[in-house]
């Protein structure tokens, strides 16, 4: 837990049914297997110590009596280990039988918890042998050499790392509202359950459904481990399933129909479920009045950490096989929040300046598709290349390409000469290419689309990004302002998969390849004159750091809330050179751009206080009216210390 995370796994284990020896031997055997790879807690299937399909056998006194030799054999097993076990077996309690899940860790029985919805229908009958947790008055038990409570009180087990767990056994979670509805408000970050659910056609795509939506309405890891070949008898077939769940998310599965034992693990972010649920009032609502009685499991051994989890250096960008549904969702929102405000103003002009970047590319693409959505003339579309100092004659090209292939108005308004008049008002000189060389350019641009807005009766639709915003990478009052921004929630890395997908899907084949050259051309403000070559001599990525590396770190931080010391290791996964995508960023580097992106995030904030509207996209946004409320002169101290110390 040292970095919020705890290691689980659901094991598969042969069986044979009845044969409680050979069953104990394989249990042990895989615990002995994970605990050397740093699992910390395991879940192996309903009646795993007897098998599921005992079926009347479960009456049979020697069966029962020798499972409970099962369990003081493995608590023995267990003494010298720090995992803990989840194991499933037939437990009697006074004057009746229970469908029971049992806890082991280092030698002691934690604890028991039994079933509480017995399936009784189509080949199901356990009520032929068990009583529901339901029927049960709190009963002291001396089970194999343990003296335990069991009750149907709702029950957590603790780990010395202050990680909480749940346990319910198979049908439970099918019922109506499963015992993990009371256990995961009431703290459990993770639910483990215990399951014999037999095959039939579709049946496995509805409970891959069930325990994700599960597991993301509660905000918690599930666990699953149900029973496999070793079961399948008579009539009914198991397939063997174990399933890891974070928040939704499946991290991992066995198998299915696999003739061998099977053991799935995990490493699931509790420190991230847990900053889920405090930032969302609807489960900190649902939490009140949920109480359960807590067992404290055993300290354990400090190991070091290896982070085994597969982390997405591109956080932002959906996975390859729904791109194009993603894209398609993206632009749809961009063009209904614009398509809004033009309807709300009676406006049927937009002015927007085009540079021959990525930024007012996608804005250009937002304001067609929004002209065409309402019906309207591609030639209220006003582009407005303002050539300066730095600007190229790639940006240029690509930026007429694009004004004319796509239909819309074009104006060519250069700002050398307004610029330089400026510069004499304010006795600035001109070879001095300072920040106030820059911003002058930037401001005297915005005042241009800002005035053609009033001549035409229309307004500025923004272009810069929400990566721009974080790092305040933009001149106040100057390209920071405009009447709508239609991009401010999309972070640099996306804009690139939106482009590229506007140009394989959208237009012509001129049009394509301008898009294309958009794509692979230096990021640049273009404020300082090109090179002897005429090339872009500003390069962003060169004075700011890399996007890739910035989106990442704004997404962890914005997202999770994570401190500087996670977002680091984090990135040293990432970005490792296994990944073609990534790229590959040394430790050194790393550390420099979080260092740089912490102090610029927090040194900008002014600017992002008074931003202009625009459509919240993602799960990530920097409005100020919603998802970012930061005071402008907060300090950046500790933040930066702990970058200082990595």
């Amino acid at each position: 837990m040292d970095y919020g995370y705890i290691k689980v796994a659901a094991a598969v284990p042969s069986v044979k049914v009845a044969d409680i020896d050979y069953n104990l031997q394989q249990i042990e055997n895989i615990i002995a297997v994970e605990e050397g790879k740093g699992v910390e807690i395991i879940v192996f299937p309903e009646f795993s110590l007897t098998g599921y399909t005992c079926q009347d056998l479960f009456q049979q006194q020697v069966l029962l009596e020798d499972a409970e030799a099962a369990v003081l054999r493995l608590k023995e097993f267990t003494r010298q280990l720090d995992i803990i076990c989840i194991v499933g077996l037939p437990v009697e309690a006074g004057n009746i039988l229970l469908n029971c899940a049992a806890i082991i860790q280092k030698g002691e029985l934690l604890a028991i918890i039994p079933k509480t919805y017995l399936p009784n229908y189509a080949e199901f009958y356990e009520k032929r042998w068990f009583a529901s947790a339901i029927q049960l008055k709190p009963t002291e038990i001396n089970y194999a050499g343990s003296k335990i409570l069991i009750t149907n009180e709702p029950t957590l087990i603790q780990t010395w790392h202050g990680v909480k767990f749940g346990v319910e056994i198979c049908e439970d979670v099918w019922a109506p509202t499963p015992p993990s509805n009371h256990l995961a408000p009431a703290g459990a970050d993770l639910i483990f359950n215990l399951s014999a659910s037999d095959e039939l056609i579709g049946k496995n795509a509805y409970l891959k459904q069930l325990l994700s939506q599960q597991s993301a309405r509660l905000m918690c890891g599930y666990i699953y481990a149900s029973s496999g070949f070793g079961e399948s008898t008579q009539d009914v077939v198991y397939g063997g399933n174990g399933l890891i769940y974070e928040n939704g998310n499946l991290l991992a599965q066995t198998e299915r129909f696999s003739l061998d034992a099977q053991v799935v693990s995990a490493q699931i972010d509790v420190e991230k479920l847990r900053v889920e649920r405090r930032t969302n009032s609807t489960f900190v609502t649902a939490q009140q009045n949920r109480e359960a009685r807590i067992i404290n499991c055993h300290s354990t051994e400090l190991r070091d950490f290896t982070l085994e989890r597969e982390i997405n250096p591109l956080p932002f960008i959906p996975k390859s096989k729904d791109m194009q549904n993603s894209c398609e969702e993206i632009f749809s929102i961009q063009v209904m929040g614009l398509a809004k405000r033009l309807v709300h103003t009676w406006s049927q002009k937009v002015v927007v300046g085009i540079s021959g970047g990525l930024d007012s590319t996608l804005a250009l693409l937002v304001c067609v598709k929004t002209f065409d959505k309402l019906g309207y003339d591609r030639k209220g579309i006003i582009g407005v290349t303002m050539p300066g100092f730095g600007t190229t004659d790639r940006t240029y090209n690509n930026a007429m390409t694009m004004m004319q292939n796509l239909g819309i108005t074009i104006l060519e308004i250069p700002i050398r000469d307004a610029v330089i008049q400026h510069f004499k008002d304010i006795d600035h000189d001109i070879n001095n290419h300072d920040v106030t060389y820059e911003n002058s350019q930037a401001r005297e641009r915005t005042q241009i689309l800002m005035d053609l807005a009033n001549k035409y009766g229309g307004m500025v639709v923004g272009t810069g990004d929400l990566s721009e915003l974080a790092l305040g990478w933009a001149t106040y009052n100057g390209d920071h302002m405009s009447m709508y921004a239609v991009n401010a929630s999309v972070p640099k890395t996306l804009i690139k998969y939106l482009v590229r997908y506007v140009a394989d899907t959208e237009v012509n084949e001129q049009a394509k390849i301008a898009l294309y050259d958009i794509i692979d051309t230096p990021i640049s403000p273009e404020l300082i004159p090109a090179d002897e070559l005429g090339n872009i001599k500003q390069k962003t990525e060169d004075l700011v750091g890399p996007y890739e590396l910035h989106d990442f770190f704004l997404y962890y931080l914005m997202r999770y809330g994570f401190r500087p010391r996670k977002i680091f290791k984090l990135a040293q996964h990432a970005f490792d050179g296994s990944n073609e995508t990534a790229g590959k960023y040394d430790d050194e580097t790393i550390k420099k751009w979080l260092q740089t992106f912490i102090r610029r995030f927090f040194n900008q904030q002014f600017k992002r206080s008074c931003l202009p509207d625009g459509p919240k996209v993602g799960s990530v946004s920097l409005s100020p009216r919603g998802d970012w409320r930061m005071p402008s002169d907060a300090c950046s101290k500790i933040w930066l210390k702990e970058v200082e110390n990595l």
